[in-house]
């Protein structure tokens, strides 16, 4: 079984790594209907993201093995920023 992720498993764990998401967001953004593409799950099984509670709701966040693999492939997590640290602030 080869456990390389592809791009779309790499940009899912890049979104989780942004912000640790809500179990039902994570669902509603990432669903899909062909059983094939089960980019959640094999990030999942591949150990680079985790179910957790936060405040008491199922959650998902990026592992370190998940955080390490961003930063050797992207170089490091994009990240929102606002206000007077943005990079382009409007």
């Amino acid at each position: 079984m080869n456990h390389d992720p592809n791009a779309l498993v790499l940009d899912f764990v890049e979104w989780i790594a942004a912000s640790p998401r809500r179990y039902v967001d994570v669902m509603d953004a990432w669903r899909t209907s062909c059983p094939r593409l089960t980019i959640w799950e094999d990030a999942i099984d591949q150990g680079l993201v985790q179910r957790c509670r936060i405040d008491g709701e199922l959650s998902i966040e990026a592992t370190e093995a998940g955080r390490d693999l961003l930063a050797r492939t992207r170089m490091r997590p994009h990240r929102i920023e606002s206000g007077r640290n943005a990079r382009n602030p409007l």
